[in-house]
């Protein structure tokens, strides 16, 4: 519910697709209920892969436009980097929030690693905001290769990903740790 309600807060017209399996549609309405009663929210049911969940997410937009694909489980998103995802996308086609990297890294190969230089790098993040009818284009391009984020099926697909600030506030809660 926070993570849609960052949402509006930037665009209160923005159509809200929650792509989210089967077996959580029932605390999906409690939820909605408790919290967005008053806001229009279209369901699609995901797959068994991120892919195939977007796909399913972006077979119910119609028309050209913006996307925008967030992880539900980035809830601390601003409403600033929202807005430089869609102004991204809305010049250049794209728009991926990323932030750098804090700590040093290390290219691992076998049991021997090498220092790499971290400026090289980024940490990349959601919203990544594309204009919708290249992302699908770039989706049925990759068929049923694996990727981690929509970005790199973006890039597969020959279109250049533009990079925006993102926000280190914008974290990913995977591990009870980030819940904290």
């Amino acid at each position: 519910a926070n993570t849609v309600q960052k949402f509006r807060s930037y665009d209160p017209t923005l159509e809200i697709i929650v792509v989210l399996p089967a077996d959580h549609l029932d605390q999906w309405n409690e939820i909605k209920s408790e919290f967005l009663s008053d806001t229009r929210v279209v369901v699609a049911e995901g797959g068994s892969t991120r892919s195939e969940s977007v796909k399913s997410g972006l077979s119910n937009i119609k028309g050209p436009g913006l996307v925008a694909v967030h992880d539900a489980v980035r809830p601390h998103v601003s409403k600033e980097v929202i807005a430089e995802t869609f102004e991204s996308a809305a010049k250049h086609g794209s728009g991926v929030a990323v932030v750098p990297l804090k700590d040093s890294i290390r290219e691992i190969s076998g049991e021997i690693s090498a220092a790499k230089d971290r400026a090289n790098y980024v940490l990349v993040q959601t919203p990544q905001t594309f204009d919708v009818e290249r992302l699908k284009n770039a989706y049925e391009k990759a068929g049923t290769q694996v990727f981690t984020d929509d970005a790199s099926v973006y890039e597969s697909a020959g279109y250049q990903v533009h990079l925006v600030e993102g926000d280190y506030a914008n974290i990913k809660i995977t591990t009870p740790e980030d819940l904290r």
